[in-house]
């Protein structure tokens, strides 16, 4: 896939102004479609839009095709009691997601279902009744995982289900009403963005939560034991950001079982993602050649082995069904040789990040601005990575991956690389990053805004407190806005 020389920026929506404490895909959302557009910006990244659960993370989510209701524009009724007041800097979840819920049980309650809600209904009929049972059930059981609740209801018994929903008929019913707001919202922005010429880019990621409905439904497709546990988690080894690995606790696919059915709840996942978005970012495409595997009861990642993934066949089934691919494969961490083989002979354009390119020995890595190709998509960093304000100002002595020697060496080659005094060190990478070769160059809004490691988005292996960023209209200040459109004319994106 050929993209286009153009820039972009990377931002959640949860991280929209709004008055409900969290950002959705209304209002706020068209208007940073005007910003993106006054700016030359032509590319809007955002991380996975499915429902969260325990840790708020978009990459564990209850469906791979359900909406987050929490993204949902809804318009608060007539005040009556204490205005609620919420950070417009933090998601605070524990607070926003009561308030949302309210205000949604009112939306769907005043909801009368027309041609059009039906509609919705009879297309989604593959993954909407069983992600809607799923919903209710859960919070029949006060949210507890599907592996705790009756042995009827885990073994997807269907005379169990069938009196399961007539019992939460109306729960149901209320999540696929949710589900109709979510996708008529969403698919009214990508057509508002469609007319300013803004590309949407998704995020798909490799795998999905053992708590949700794809794992409830499909159990035959991941690698479970008799009680639906995982038998080996996902994972991957210590890398920079951890020094114990990242331990996901995702269930691994029984890909034997995928291919003998030519992959094809692949193929339906991602004709849902290609739907939503003009181009996916697709995410750990290193575990597709091969991933790690972690022991089901582990508690961490640090042992473990390498397994042989789907590889090319996955993807030649997937575009036989779909055709072209719109893919952009996330390539990070331990990438080998035949990681890269895989991803050029599929034609997906790679990553590039300028937080890694100056590496602690003081020489060029693989993705220093001279090294890298034109169809490589450059950040400064990523929602993992600190802000480049943060990164910056890093000594290494709170990060046990990074000596403090190697930083400092790291920080050299970088102001003389960059030819840099280390004063605005953001301005400088996005510099960088968008005089760069690589066809698409896409900005976190936390380094377009200077921000420090406080407007971090994650941090890769802690269990909680990541995901809360929020910005204001005040914050995009004309002079960042009228700097960042002189440079992006002057690089001809």
């Amino acid at each position: 896939m050929k993209l286009p020389r153009a820039a972009g920026i990377l931002l959640h929506p949860t991280s929209l102004p709004s008055p409900n404490g969290v950002g959705d895909v209304g209002a706020a959302a068209l208007r940073f479609l005007d910003v993106m557009t006054a700016s030359g910006l032509r590319v809007w990244q955002m991380l996975p839009l499915g429902p969260t659960g325990y840790g708020d993370s978009p990459y564990q989510c209850f469906s791979a095709f359900a909406g987050n209701p929490l993204l949902i524009d809804v318009a608060a009724p007539t005040q009556v009691g204490p205005v609620e007041n919420f950070s417009s800097h933090v998601v605070d979840f524990g607070r926003v997601i009561p308030h949302k819920r309210a205000l949604l049980d009112a939306a769907t309650a005043r909801l009368v279902p027309d041609e059009r809600y039906r509609a919705f209904v009879a297309a989604n009929a593959t993954w909407l009744p069983d992600f809607a049972l799923f919903i209710a059930l859960k919070e029949a059981h006060n949210g507890t995982p599907w592996t705790d609740w009756e042995p009827d209801a885990v073994a997807r018994h269907p005379a169990a289900l069938d009196r399961w929903r007539r019992a939460l008929a109306t729960s149901i019913e209320r999540v696929q009403r949710e589900q109709y707001f979510f996708f008529a919202q969403f698919f009214a922005l990508k057509k508002a963005a469609t007319v300013r010429g803004i590309r949407l880019m998704g995020d798909l990621p490799i795998y999905v939560a053992h708590d949700s409905a794809d794992v409830w439904a499909n159990r035959a497709l991941f690698d479970l034991d008799e009680r639906g546990h995982p038998r080996v988690q996902a994972g991957v080894p210590p890398d920079y950001f951890s020094a114990t690995g990242q331990l996901w606790g995702n269930p691994l696919y029984a890909w034997s079982t995928h291919a003998a059915d030519k992959y094809a709840w692949w193929v339906k996942r991602m004709r849902a993602s290609f739907r939503l978005f003009d181009v996916v970012r697709l995410d750990h495409f290193r575990g597709f050649e091969a991933y790690w595997e972690v022991p089901g009861d582990a508690t961490t990642a640090a042992h473990g082995r390498w397994v042989a993934g789907p590889g090319a066949a996955l993807f030649d089934a997937v575009a036989t069904a779909l055709g072209p691919l719109p893919i952009v494969a996330e390539n990070l961490g331990m990438i080998t040789p035949a990681v890269e083989v895989l991803r050029e002979s599929l034609g997906f354009p790679g990553m590039s990040i300028l937080q890694f390119a100056f590496g602690g020995d003081g020489k060029a890595t693989d993705f220093t601005p001279h090294r890298l190709s034109r169809d490589n998509v450059v950040y400064t960093g990523t929602h993992d990575n600190d802000t480049t304000v943060g990164w910056w100002k890093s000594s290494g002595t709170t990060d046990s991956t990074r000596k403090v020697a190697d930083v400092a060496i790291e920080k050299a080659y970088a102001l003389r690389y960059l030819n840099a005094d280390g004063h605005d060190m953001h301005w400088t990478l996005i510099r960088a990053a968008l005089a760069s070769v690589a066809n698409t160059a896409l900005i976190p809004l936390q380094d377009l805004l200077g921000l420090g490691s406080e407007a971090r988005m994650n941090m890769p292996g802690r269990p909680t407190g990541n995901w809360g960023f929020r910005f204001t209209w005040e914050q995009l200040t004309p002079g960042i806005l009228d700097r960042l459109r002189e440079l992006i004319a002057t690089y001809e994106r």
